[in-house]
């Protein structure tokens, strides 16, 4: 991942980061990450973009190297899940508290915590910021035991959960599809 963004720097390409980004606390057995940023578009907006992270979850981050495989089911107890084709699928996490158009968390030990004996709570919240920008909020707190210590892959889990605001930004404030050309228009 830091590969990845030092490769996009020197090859003349900023990545945006969120306005604030850190990890709180870490320690062997458990980390705090917490990370902002403001979106230019409407809460509803940027919920309706939430709810699909098909549109803006990394590809990198994906079991399948395709975030088309993604899903998430917008209830309590609903999946954020991919599909593997035709082999299976991976549960990435559980929304265990909904409240639409402002906030979503889920139990989630994302990635190589997975394999570990952890569980971590992701919580996004979303605050307008007047009629047209939204603030996003997140925070993503792990506990257990992981090998090598919580410590030393919390670094890289806000980086790569910055990577993942920086994509709900991106697809958020993007103009909508054009809507389909009526088929009488296109033979013209």
């Amino acid at each position: 991942m830091r590969g990845l963004i030092a490769a996009l720097i020197l090859g003349g390409v900023a990545v945006a980061a969120p306005a604030r980004s850190e990890v709180e606390q870490a320690t062997p057995v458990m980390f705090d990450i917490e990370q902002s940023l403001t979106i230019d578009a409407p809460v509803q907006q940027v919920w309706d973009t939430l709810r699909s992270p098909q549109k803006w979850w990394s590809h990198d981050h994906t079991y399948t190297d395709n975030s088309a495989n993604l899903y998430l089911d917008s209830q309590a107890t609903g999946c954020f899940c991919e599909k593997i084709p035709g082999k299976g699928s991976v549960e990435h996490g559980r929304i265990v508290f909904i409240q639409a158009p402002r906030a979503l968390r889920l139990s989630a030990a994302l990635g190589p915590l997975q394999a570990e004996a952890v569980t971590g709570t992701l919580t996004i919240v979303l605050a307008p910021e007047g009629d047209k920008a939204t603030k996003v909020s997140l925070a993503y707190i792990v506990s257990g035991y992981a090998k090598g210590g919580l410590d030393a892959i919390a670094p890289k889990v806000d980086d790569v959960l910055a990577v993942q605001m920086k994509g709900l930004k991106t697809a958020a404030e993007a103009p909508p599809a054009p809507a389909p050309a009526d088929e009488g228009e296109a033979k013209k």
